[in-house]
């Protein structure tokens, strides 16, 4: 699923086309417009051009000289950058065509999509209500929003009403860096907690952002999640997993025994 790290990197792709006429606007498969009709979309958009492209948590805003495009990518949705010569895949839904390639808005399956604002105000007024930005939260800002919230850690950490970014595997990813219990209530965290907390998302989103993804690497909690019997990177105890709101939730009992 893109988490903000993956948004992050389509919104590179696109800020490296900025400037750049928009050709055509190709909708492949309306399954995946919000709110908008293929005609609209085309219409508003041919011969505009992109400007400089901004990200709130997972939402990736592309203002385009009076219409936004918001993009929402779901849990299997990307936006890439290709050659005109270059196939088309299946699950490509929206193609922007600019004088020397196609910017492409593939999704598998379509939970979310694309959305169209007539001007910057109508964009703010279209987004759903998220709290502030996981990359450029404060500690002190972490500490006020936790304090208010009853739920259990991992679940506030993946509301985008609360945090805006953070998707299940940097929750977990972070909880295991900070050596915090994922299901603890997030208004009980301590001092320590709070500051521990803070400094593992800016150390984890730091890399991620890096990467444009949540890397699998061998000394992350990501990269043994998923293997036939997971243990923690840092101590070699089995790791143990939980079903919270529908997800699954994954940690060290020995090294986040708190």
């Amino acid at each position: 699923m893109p988490e903000l790290p993956d948004v992050e990197g389509f919104r590179r792709v696109l800020a490296e086309h900025t400037g750049e006429p928009i050709a055509s606007v190709s909708v492949l498969d309306p399954g995946v417009l919000r709110g908008v009709t293929a005609r609209r979309l085309s219409t508003s958009l041919r011969g505009h051009r992109f400007e400089e492209p901004h990200r709130h948590g997972k939402w990736l805003l592309a203002p385009a000289h009076g219409p936004v495009v918001l993009l929402h990518f779901g849990m299997t949705g990307s936006l890439t950058w290709h050659p005109l010569d270059d196939p088309r895949h299946r699950h490509d839904r929206v193609i922007w065509r600019l004088p020397e390639g196609e910017l492409r808005f593939r999704d598998m399956r379509k939970l979310q999509g694309v959305h169209l604002a007539a001007n910057s105000q109508e964009a703010d007024e279209a987004l759903p209500t998220l709290g502030p930005d996981a990359l450029n939260i404060s500690r002190d800002g972490l500490a006020a929003t936790l304090a208010h919230h009853r739920g259990r850690l991992k679940t506030t950490l993946t509301d985008q009403t609360v945090i805006a970014g953070l998707g299940n595997l940097l929750a977990d990813e972070i909880c295991w860096r900070a050596r915090i219990n994922p299901l603890r209530p997030a208004r009980d965290l301590t001092a320590p907690d709070l500051t521990a907390l803070h400094r593992a998302m800016h150390r984890v989103l730091r890399d991620s952002v890096k990467a444009e993804r949540v890397p699998p690497r061998e000394t992350w909690l990501t990269g043994a999640r998923d293997t036939q019997a997971p243990t923690c990177p840092r101590c070699g105890t089995p790791l143990e997993s939980h079903r919270l709101s529908g997800r699954r939730t994954v940690w060290c009992p020995t090294c986040q025994a708190n």
